[in-house]
């Protein structure tokens, strides 16, 4: 039986930017290079798409510490299940182990779709907001940008070209000109 969650807009952009065109490869790679927290990396574009600016570095640490344990705990060790049993597991054949991979991913994506109301409920809402695209793009940025250091991890112009690809998915409906620039400023970096 699936969980009934409540609607809140961070959750419908992820699968929005999610679904585009890249974001999945671009986000395993951003993972498996530094063992982010996707979740906290979508959170950061939202939070600066939805008009808030950019975060403190005391913010972050309150956003990725309401999620750290959950996260490494809960997410993290039903991905860990759901990998391995991959391809099946011996002796247990695959026709019986796909099924519940199958089952446990559904249940990893629901895991982290609590992970982000828990996100969503970290902050308090912020008074300023930014209304100019560029601007909120930027503050997505710098968000991204204060969430590598939160998590000591130095941006590679792999790195940068993954984050090209989520701004992309994140804002190109805003100011698609907007965005190209600033993506080729980033991948030029």
């Amino acid at each position: 039986m699936a969980a009934a969650f409540p609607d809140h807009p961070f959750w419908d952009f992820s699968l929005a930017v999610y679904g585009a065109p890249g974001v999945p490869a671009a986000c395993l790679d951003l993972q498996d290079a530094h063992q982010l927290d996707v979740n906290i990396l979508l959170y950061c574009l939202y939070l600066g798409g939805s008009g808030r600016a950019a975060l403190s570095e005391d913010e972050m640490a309150t956003v990725t510490g309401a999620v750290a344990a959950w996260h490494a705990d809960v997410v993290r060790g039903l991905r860990a299940v759901r990998q391995l049993l991959k391809g099946g597991l011996p002796p247990s054949p695959e026709t019986l182990s796909e099924p519940l991979r199958a089952e446990v991913q559904r249940l990893e994506i629901d895991f982290e779709h609590v992970e982000q109301l828990m996100l969503a409920a970290s902050l308090s809402d912020s008074s300023e907001k930014l209304d100019e695209p560029e601007a909120r793009i930027r503050a997505a940025l710098a968000n991204v940008g204060r969430y590598f250091e939160a998590i000591a991890a130095r941006q590679t112009a792999a790195d940068r070209r993954a984050l090209a690809v989520l701004i992309r998915a994140a804002f190109e409906a805003d100011d698609p000109d907007l965005v190209t620039k600033i993506c080729g400023g980033l991948t030029a970096a």
